[in-house]
């Protein structure tokens, strides 16, 4: 059983970059009055406490949204998804991407969430048992089950913890497959931009494969001595209409706070 718990680490800078794209990917697409799919590979627990042990022992948080959050303007929909996020569960919320999804989405549209860690099921489907359909499987499996979703228009978050280092060999043959049944929903690839550089390799190939992707970087100093990861990174398929200068905006907010 794999050992990684998002607890640690939310709300850092990878947070911040992945998180305020998504939120803005789907405030863009609901703006249409058309129903649309949210899919999820590797959907974590849903909502985190900024105040926990586990947040103030790594500190990324700190160093993350809690520096950042006041760079962005009160209306931007990551900003409304946490404010919401807090009204519901407290000050020192902070909402996984699934909780985004659901304060932003409609509730014409459709979240599937697919968690594999016991204790980060559990939590996700006490937050979110109500409004999305959630399953105890691999990610990976049930996006390719599913896709074409219904309805076809939508979004695929793809958000491993690359605990599995084959990840980087496999999703992006994975990411073709997908694209192949499912060639107009947006797909969204996280990474970790690591000092060892083991992300680079799967970024090429997606990009060779799909010339037409999007990628979005943000690169900032390790948050502590020894800490490997140096940036973060989004590939698009289908990114809407104003992605690309949506993300240089994250990025400078980050670095100006």
């Amino acid at each position: 059983m794999l050992s990684y718990q998002h607890l640690y680490h939310a709300g850092n800078l990878a947070d911040v970059h992945k998180h305020a794209l998504l939120a803005w990917v789907l405030d863009y697409m609901t703006t249409k009055d058309k129903p649309l799919s949210y899919l999820e590979t590797h959907a974590g627990r849903a909502y985190y406490r900024l105040d926990s042990f586990e947040s103030r022992k790594t500190g990324e948080a700190a160093a993350g949204i809690l520096r950042v959050e006041r760079a962005f303007s009160p209306d931007h929909p990551y900003i409304r998804a946490i404010d919401a996020t807090r009204a519901s569960h407290g000050a020192q919320a902070y909402p996984g991407s699934p909780l985004i999804a659901a304060h932003l989405l409609r509730m014409s549209d459709r979240i599937t969430l697919a968690e594999l860690h016991p204790q980060e099921h559990a939590a996700l489907t006490q937050v979110m048992g109500g409004r999305a359909r959630i399953e105890k499987r691999d990610g990976f499996e049930l996006a390719q089950a599913l896709c074409p979703p219904d309805p076809r228009r939508g979004v695929l978050m793809i958000d491993p913890s690359y605990e599995v280092k084959a990840d980087y060999e496999t999703i992006p043959k994975f990411i073709a497959s997908i694209h192949r049944k499912w060639n107009v929903g947006v797909i969204l690839l996280w990474y970790p931009i690591l000092e060892a550089g083991l992300q680079a390799g799967m970024v090429a190939r997606v990009t060779e494969d799909h010339p037409d992707a999007q990628v979005y970087e943000a690169r900032f100093p390790p948050i502590r001595e020894g800490h490997r990861m140096i940036g973060t990174g989004i590939v698009a398929l289908n990114a809407p209409w104003g992605m690309a200068e949506e993300a240089a905006r994250i990025t400078a907010l980050m670095g100006a706070a």
